[in-house]
């Protein structure tokens, strides 16, 4: 097939394009001017374009003789304002979906996320399902952006024009420069991160990215009436205690578990405290806050989700376990230097 990656110079993007390859498709991969795009050259049967979501013409162009579109590009982050993560998330996948449709594309596969349905006051949950509906009232612009991209997504779905959702959770690996995962370890390794877990197991479904992209090209071939219009989480096969897998990733790259705990109610006034500072504009367009109430949800409240959808409908089965995981992202870690380098690189 002809695949267009959007986000294709990006963490998970870049391993779309790379397994697209490998699976034999032709892979057309859409970067912003200015960005880094040697990897992306160096491999054969990938054609970089440049584009931006905010440049429908652009999207146009890229999307022509295009069979699939993995669409993974997104404002992830949590800081911003509502212009930055609506014109991005929100109004570059509803230029994307019409360019794509006008196109003749046939599959339009788009990366969301679980966090579109997370709740402000929901406390630990097993085993969620998509029967969960969408919240009325989201933690931040980002949760709030990604349900409403994933709704268009699945609201565009029609004959000849297959559209789907996936949901990987925590997706990490190697190459993340800016994700949860190499932002924890950084902290861990200087000795900056406290044990947030209140003494308590934290149970939660992660995503390799080995294991997301293999849901994007099952989805990508996956029978139109199986798959059309609707959302799938997809997550490692194992049910991961996360304070004992940020502990064991550290002492992988020579740190140490974190042991400091901070009583709950200073940790509550820090929060709240950034939270009201961030709401200004000069740091909430610019920088990302030390504590918000949304990273606090990810990292204290359980969270597992169950992928039997996606088994049952485009035969999703993780690629890649923690264990080799890990060993994957420590290899690639002593390949940019070892972890003082690697720390230095996360963004």
């Amino acid at each position: 097939m002809r695949v267009l990656v959007t986000g294709a110079s990006g963490f998970l993007g870049s391993h779309l394009v790379e397994h697209s390859v490998r699976a034999g498709h032709h892979v057309r991969a859409l970067v912003r001017p200015g960005s880094n795009t040697a990897r992306l050259g160096d491999m054969a049967g990938v054609e970089p374009v440049y584009g931006d979501l905010a440049d429908a013409g652009s999207l146009r162009r890229a999307v022509q003789g295009v069979d699939v579109v993995f669409h993974s590009a997104a404002r992830v982050a949590d800081h911003g304002t509502r212009a930055q993560f609506w014109n991005t998330n929100v109004e570059g996948t509803r230029r994307l979906l019409a360019a794509a449709s006008e196109a003749g594309v046939a599959r339009f596969v788009f990366v969301s996320s679980p966090s579109a349905l997370i709740r402000l006051d929901e406390g630990d949950r097993f085993d969620i399902d998509e029967s969960v509906p969408y919240p009325d009232r989201w933690f931040n612009l980002y949760c709030e952006t990604k349900a409403v991209s994933e709704q268009l997504v699945r609201a565009a779905n029609r004959p000849g024009f297959t559209t789907c959702a996936l949901r990987p959770r925590g997706i990490w690996g190697p190459r993340d420069h800016s994700g949860f995962l190499p932002k924890l370890l950084a902290k861990m390794l200087d000795g900056r991160l406290p044990d947030l877990s209140g003494g308590r197991r934290v149970l939660v479904s992660l995503c390799h990215c080995d294991n997301a992209v293999a849901a994007c090209l099952g989805a990508a071939s996956a029978q139109a009436e199986r798959i059309g219009g609707n959302a799938y989480f997809v997550a490692d096969a194992e049910r991961t205690d996360l304070w004992a897998f940020l502990g064991h990733a550290a002492e992988l790259f020579g740190g140490r578990p974190p042991t400091r705990r901070i009583p709950a109610p200073v940790l509550d006034t820090a929060v709240r405290t950034a939270e009201l500072l961030w709401r200004l504009p000069p740091l909430a367009g610019r920088r990302e806050p030390p504590l918000s109430r949304y990273s606090m949800a990810l990292l204290t409240r359980s969270a597992t989700y169950n992928t039997g959808a996606a088994t049952r409908d485009f035969g999703y089965v993780p690629v890649v376990s923690q264990e080799a995981g890990l060993r994957q992202l420590a290899d690639w870690v002593e390949s940019m230097g070892g972890p003082r380098t690697f720390i230095r690189s996360v963004a």
